[in-house]
């Protein structure tokens, strides 16, 4: 229990984040205009005024319209400064009931010109966490500290998104997750991402409007919005010119993400999968709620406010099932088996080409589910889909070898090079092994290590 000195403390500090906020986010209005950045950027938790923005006035915007919008200063890691442009966006999505939620996303712009609409890849990192302050818009911020409390995969993976930019082309980074930090629930990720697309194309500095052409990028994590964005597109964004879509390390069934990591290495990372789903299926939250074990209760206090890195390491080889009374297989419940199906990819087939890769030897992600969803695609003949076992890798190894060989098929599909038509699965001694795939990396290495000796990222 907190002494009244203490709560009205935090009371007054809490009153005082929100005001300055308040005061950098800018003005709600149809067309905001982007404020400076801040000197020291604050996690979501601590900025209320830009990440939760009236309720009234989200449910008045339209899906994917901006709110607020201001500039940020990203960096490696929260420490080397990144020379492009960036900003935040704040914009209407919707939950996976249709609800209006705020999100916020990234955007950023290489320097020099660019045919114009400029191509733009929407990034889905893997957040892989269970806190605000985990997320990709504060961890990718100059002077942040997500890498030091445990955040390590968002500035990780943020080289992509770097080789993207090294290719001219514009990048939007949403917060997929949504204002829960909903980690693993894939139809809520897969809305925020098309309305991030929404919102990058309709904000003109970054000069990618309404026909540019977008791919989708997603490993692990992001392969869950990425998935779920490129099989909702056709009914809720269709407007949007997607030409491509590249996922990888693919969460394609949760459940059996979770049987699989039951009693082993990986299995407090799918606690915090669970964990985040009871942000989004109140029906599910109950079920837990009810049926949890003292450890399973006491697991989710003490593992609500962490990044991945804490996630992965804090007490492994959980007996995930053994947690939860029930009579049976509790996959089996039904507040559970309608979670887990909502959640699983495979119900309708993604109306652009599609890239897919997968390690043969994957430990958190099980190899037969993205298979089966392959299968499942495959049997549309208008699916365009290439598939790509890699026997050389496990889960991490293969995003390093298999991310190149994506990014460079993503070229092509924005450069308006058609896609083969039909499906080609193959299995790969090393990815990094795909013809260009190398030449690709270095091009991408030799624009990121110019930038160390000032030459800005994406100058042609």
């Amino acid at each position: 229990m907190k002494s009244p000195f203490v709560q009205r403390w935090l009371a007054l500090a809490t009153g005082l984040l929100a005001a300055a906020t308040v005061l950098t986010a800018g003005p709600v209005a149809a067309e905001p205009s982007a404020t400076p950045p801040p000197v020291i950027p604050l996690p979501p938790e601590w900025d209320p005024g830009f990440y939760l923005p009236p309720a009234d006035v989200v449910a008045a915007t339209e899906p994917g319209a901006i709110i607020a919008v201001r500039q940020v200063r990203i960096a490696d890691f929260g420490l080397l400064p990144i020379d492009v442009d960036a900003w935040q966006v704040s914009y209407r999505s919707n939950n996976s009931r249709d609800e209006a939620i705020p999100a916020v996303a990234t955007l950023v712009k290489p320097r020099g010109q660019a045919p114009s609409p400029r191509k733009l890849l929407s990034v889905q990192l893997a957040e892989d966490s269970t806190a605000g302050y985990c997320a990709p818009s504060y961890a990718l911020q100059h002077l942040s500290v997500a890498a030091v409390a445990g955040q390590i995969v968002v500035p990780a993976e943020f080289l992509f998104a770097q080789a993207a930019l090294s290719q001219g082309w514009a990048v939007v980074i949403p917060d997929h997750q949504g204002p829960n930090s909903a980690y693993a629930a894939g139809p809520l990720a897969g809305r925020i991402t098309l309305d991030g697309i929404r919102a990058a194309t309709s904000f003109a500095p970054l000069e990618a409007g309404p026909t540019a052409p977008v791919g989708l990028y997603g490993y692990s994590g992001g392969s869950i919005a990425t998935g779920h964005a490129a099989e909702l597109h056709s009914t809720y964004a269709p407007e949007l010119n997607i030409v491509g879509a590249a996922e990888g390390g693919v969460g394609a069934d949760l459940g059996a993400a979770l049987s699989m990591a039951n009693n082993q290495m990986t299995s407090g990372l799918v606690f915090a999968a669970v964990l985040g789903l009871t942000r989004e299926y109140p029906d599910f939250a109950g079920y837990l709620d009810q049926r949890l074990d003292p450890l399973g209760k006491a697991l989710f206090a003490i593992k609500s406010p962490l990044c991945v890195q804490y996630q992965s390491a804090l007490l492994p080889f959980l007996n995930l099932t053994g947690m939860i009374g029930s009579d049976g297989n509790p996959l089996d419940d039904p507040p559970v088996a309608a979670m887990l199906d909502d959640t699983r990819m495979g119900k309708s087939v993604p109306d652009m080409p599609l890239f897919v890769w997968h390690s043969a030897w994957d430990e958190i992600l099980p190899l037969a589910a993205t298979d089966t969803l392959v299968d499942t695609y495959c049997r549309d003949p208008a699916t365009s889909l290439t598939y790509t076992r890699d026997h050389a890798s496990e889960h991490i190894i293969a995003e390093v070898v298999g991310g190149p060989a994506a990014l460079l098929w993503l070229r092509d599909r924005l450069d308006g090079v058609p896609a083969a038509p039909g499906c080609t699965i193959s299995d790969a001694g090393t990815m990094g092994a795909t013809p260009g795939a190398l030449d690709f990396l270095g091009e991408s290495l030799a624009a990121k290590f110019a930038t160390l000796f000032g030459t800005p990222l994406g100058a042609r």
